[in-house]
């Protein structure tokens, strides 16, 4: 038999094109999920609405759209790389998805590299959408876009290690419940919505060390004070990503 006679030989793809397909699949299944659609993008753009068009939170002086904004980006991100992600992950464990994608060619690391991909890709749906409603109702960013693009990189690494984390450690119903309860509580205490310093000052000085609060605070320091690169800010997300991703890694069970 010639060596010919099975060309091209059966085997696994590439790797590159192993994660491609798994990124798009994980994609697909996320934009076509219409609980998670709710909670990643139709939540912050009502939020952003709502809000921006209504004088219904006292935001200081100028527009309330200048500081809103950042806010409801920093809750896109957080709504996709943890809430999102976190449900998602955990029941995909409950049946035992992760299990037998864990048997198949991908490896494990490409599997969560696949997810985390998946999760750029529909943040930048959010983006571009929330921030096409920003400008029809009136908003004028500053700042430096770098700054802007590392905050939300930063930002969804912090908020996809600590998903992560919780997909991989609790049960999926308490894993549902606590993302939610999570997601609720950093809406009125992380500083997307209600200025920080609302706060008592011994709160805020431990809301101020949140994620998300260093994201959205981050956010507005440039887009709306024109900061070059909040620098304390990007700290904090990087500790938390340090932190969310490392634990994520060594506890994460994949049954």
């Amino acid at each position: 038999m010639s060596a010919g006679t099975y060309a091209p030989r059966p085997g696994a793809a590439p790797l590159s094109r192993m994660i491609a397909a798994q990124t798009a699949l994980e994609t697909r299944m996320l934009l076509r999920n219409g609980e998670q659609l709710l909670l990643t993008v139709i939540i912050p753009a009502l939020l952003l609405v709502l809000f921006g068009a209504v004088d219904i939170v006292d935001t200081g002086s100028g527009e309330p759209v200048d500081f809103l904004t950042p806010g409801i980006l920093a809750l896109a991100v957080m709504s996709t790389a943890f809430t999102g992600q976190a449900i998602a992950t955990g029941f995909e464990r409950r049946y035992g998805v992760l299990k037998r994608l864990g048997a198949s060619p991908l490896p494990r690391w490409a599997l969560m590299t696949a997810k985390t991909l998946s999760v750029l890709v529909t943040e930048v749906l959010q983006i571009v959408l929330l921030t096409v409603i920003a400008f029809a109702l009136g908003w004028s960013p500053h700042g430096n876009p770098f700054a802007v693009l590392l905050l939300l990189v930063l930002g969804t690494a912090a908020f996809s290690g600590l998903g992560l984390l919780m997909a991989g450690t609790l049960k999926a119903e308490a894993t549902l419940a606590a993302a939610n309860l999570v997601f609720l509580l950093l809406l009125v205490g992380g500083g997307v919505i209600v200025p920080l310093d609302k706060f008592p000052d011994a709160v805020r000085s431990v809301l101020d060390l949140l994620p998300i609060s260093a994201l959205s605070g981050g956010l507005r320091d440039v887009l709306q004070h024109g900061a070059s690169m909040p620098w304390g800010d990007l700290g904090i997300l990087a500790v938390w990503a340090v932190l969310g991703l490392g634990a994520a890694a060594r506890f994460f069970r994949w049954e």
